[in-house]
């Protein structure tokens, strides 16, 4: 086998994304509603030692994710990333079915974003209606989308340093409001030690949040996307995953710490599933209480640059309570997602192995192989089955439930048996595995 990528072919994507371009997608795509806005339920139902154990579960998950794309994407830096990677390795049924669970993932994100930019834009405009906010914002998106390639990197790159300047100023703020600084009294850790806290619920409520935890990590997997795109992948995919991990698991472990420092689980001002009744953030709380009141305006119209389909309509016909139904259904098809990855990244390593390759030839090898890929594809595993187990605990099965939590789970099976019944698609053997990208942009 010709273990060298073929690079006489002329490429239909163009390589304009620098290695800040990479760096700041990664870190821009997993950095929106779900830290800014469902970070807050986490706390109120796992309490705040639980949420931070769900994030810094989730944190080494997606360590271990991110070195498994990173390896195949150094190598193979494709546009199609793991559907390809699926299709070559695996079974071209399970690449085209991932394809379509991560367009339908990236779509359902759209309407989770659009459906919480409405909530937020209640904080200023209550009395308008969400399907202004849908249409304006659906605008803004297809206008970012037209650009080129090196206009995307430099609005998503500016877009994305906004957004780590204002988390970094939040964990400053919060810690001085902690430590009574604006005139306030002392907090400490009372928060964590009131009542439940800080494992309210213990295990089983940490299990329950996984979920949504996964969600607002969700989008550091963009780095393998854009590899295709960029001017150097051998040198920039790698960097851009050894930085972005660190930098996104100090801001989210810092912002969920200061959050449930200030903020009592019990407080009903942390958004959970009735979302119709909140319009802010718990970001935006923390500032408020403060006394930043111009910040807490900042703030909020910051998280509307992280938000940014049709679905998204649907808010302003039957409420927000939509917003649920899209966060689970987003949250569930990125773990699919992420479960494509693990096994791509295993049979790619094993069938490189098997056709003669040299591990040490590897540009960028992932650590900890394979305990890496069989530990994310467990936990992924894991999640998906009991994101929702109190549905089956009661003595009927609460279907409504069901059908909230694993939207996604049928769609994703039926577009894989599908193809496979169609197409007759088998598993690949290692020996057939293809390497070159001949055939690919």
């Amino acid at each position: 086998m010709d273990m060298n990528l073929i690079e006489n072919q002329e490429p239909t994507v163009k390589r304009k994304l620098k290695a800040r371009h990479m760096t700041m997608i990664a870190i821009g795509g997993s950095i929106g509603t779900g830290l800014f806005l469902a970070s807050g339920a986490t706390i109120q139902s796992a309490g705040p030692g639980g949420a931070l154990a769900a994030y810094a579960c989730i944190g080494i998950m997606v360590y271990f994710l991110m070195t498994s794309l990173g390896e195949m994407a150094t190598y193979m830096p494709v546009s199609g990333s793991f559907s390809t990677y699926a299709t070559r390795f695996v079974d071209p049924a399970f690449g085209f079915a991932l394809g379509w669970n991560y367009w339908f993932n990236w779509a359902v994100t759209l309407a989770v974003e659009i459906a919480a930019a409405a909530i937020i834009m209640k904080f200023w405009l209550p009395d308008v209606p969400s399907l202004l906010w849908s249409a304006l914002f659906l605008g803004i998106v297809f206008t970012l989308n037209a650009l080129s390639i090196k206009s995307y990197g430099e609005s998503e790159y500016w877009f994305a340093l906004i957004k780590v300047v204002a988390i970094i100023f939040f964990i400053i703020i919060g810690l001085l409001t902690i430590l009574g600084v604006f005139g306030g009294k002392v907090i400490g850790f009372e928060n964590f030690t009131m009542g439940e806290a800080p494992f309210k619920g213990g295990f089983l409520s940490i299990i329950s949040i996984f979920l949504i935890a996964g969600f607002s990590f969700q989008g550091t997997e963009l780095v393998g996307i854009a590899a295709g795109e960029s001017e150097n992948p051998e040198k920039n995919v790698p960097n851009a995953i050894r930085q972005v991990f660190w930098r996104i698991l100090l801001f989210y472990i810092g912002a969920i710490l200061i959050l449930g420092l200030l903020i009592p689980y019990t407080s009903p001002s942390l958004l959970n599933g009735d979302v119709e009744n909140i319009s802010v953030s718990p970001f935006t709380l923390v500032f408020e209480r403060a006394g930043f009141a111009f910040a807490a305006s900042v703030m909020n119209a910051l998280i509307l640059t992280a938000l940014i389909g049709g679905l998204a309509f649907l808010t302003s016909i039957f409420g927000d309570h939509v917003f649920t139904w899209l966060l689970n259904a987003s949250g569930l098809t990125g773990f699919i997602a992420w479960i494509g990855i693990a096994i791509s990244h295993y049979r790619f390593r094993r069938a490189y192995v098997a056709q003669g390759g040299d591990i040490n030839e590897l540009k960028y090898k992932a650590k900890w192989f394979p305990f890496g890929p069989i530990l994310s594809l467990v936990l992924c595993m894991g999640v998906i089955a009991g994101q929702n187990y109190e549905a089956f605990l009661s003595g009927s099965i609460d279907w409504y439930g069901v059908a909230v939590s694993y939207i996604g789970l049928p769609l994703f099976l039926a577009i894989w048996l599908g193809y496979k019944i169609y197409h007759k698609t088998k598993l690949i053997s290692l020996k057939d595995c293809q390497f070159d990208k001949s055939d690919v942009a």
